[in-house]
């Protein structure tokens, strides 16, 4: 009888070693928890992007220079009794003619580029408005690319065109004062690109010019060109 309630004794640890097994899945979601942890790490990666203080972008050199010194200076010479009366520039317009394209259109895709580089602004693809058969172009077929500038970028920009390209144009004698409209409006050509540094000769195609256009909010030609005059722009002598 002693042997028989030996193993019974015996099956108890048994039995109880089953239920042992039974009661190791219950902690399966402390060992699930784990990983949920691990997703929750990247979380503080955008608190430490927003902890550096956000530093605005400097104002241009030359609007600072326009606002101090050119506009006391033009409301002396014409009388203004208001700052809102000085003119200012508007907007200044960049455009190139790629009459190549009806041959080869990767050289719409260089002029781009080289726009690009100069204006520090992607420039927007012109198209033909109507089929002139001549020309072999054909409606809504692209002939070019323009980019308006305006706010800081623009007085970057004309600060950039006074003060290093056009003293780089070879042969230079000052902009002709014949390219106003009679609306304080200055219109100017350029035979080449090469003029601006951000260029390199290495890598154009072919040497492309292009039309700028600043628009001014002067009424009379006298007012704009006193203005451009200021901000450094080299008018050729009239003779």
């Amino acid at each position: 009888m002693a042997k028989d309630k030996e193993p019974k004794q015996d099956a108890k640890p048994k039995g109880g070693e089953k239920g042992g097994d039974k009661g190791a899945p219950q902690q399966k979601p402390a060992q699930q928890a784990k990983p949920q942890g691990k997703k929750e790490a990247p979380k503080p990666a955008p608190v430490a992007k927003e902890q550096g203080p956000r530093i605005p972008a400097p104002p241009a050199r030359l609007a600072i220079y326009y606002r101090e010194k050119v506009v006391p200076d033009l409301m002396q010479k014409f009388g203004y009794k208001t700052v809102m009366q000085v003119p200012r520039i508007k907007k200044i317009t960049l455009n190139m003619g790629v009459g190549e394209t009806t041959t080869d259109k990767k050289v719409l895709d260089n002029a781009v580029a080289d726009m690009t580089r100069i204006a520090g602004q992607k420039p927007v693809v012109t198209k033909s408005r109507k089929s002139i058969a001549n020309f072999k172009v054909r409606a809504n077929f692209p002939v070019g690319c323009m980019v308006t500038l305006r706010r800081a970028r623009m007085y970057e920009f004309l600060d950039r065109l006074v003060s290093i390209a056009l003293p780089r144009v070879r042969d230079f004698k000052g902009v002709p004062p014949r390219g106003f409209d009679g609306r304080g409006n200055y219109a100017l050509g350029l035979r080449e690109q090469l003029i601006f540094p951000e260029i390199n000769y290495d890598k154009i195609d072919k040497v492309r010019g292009m039309d700028i256009v600043i628009v001014t909010t002067a009424r009379t030609d006298e007012e704009a060109k006193a203005l451009l005059t200021h901000l450094g722009m080299p008018f050729r002598e009239q003779t």
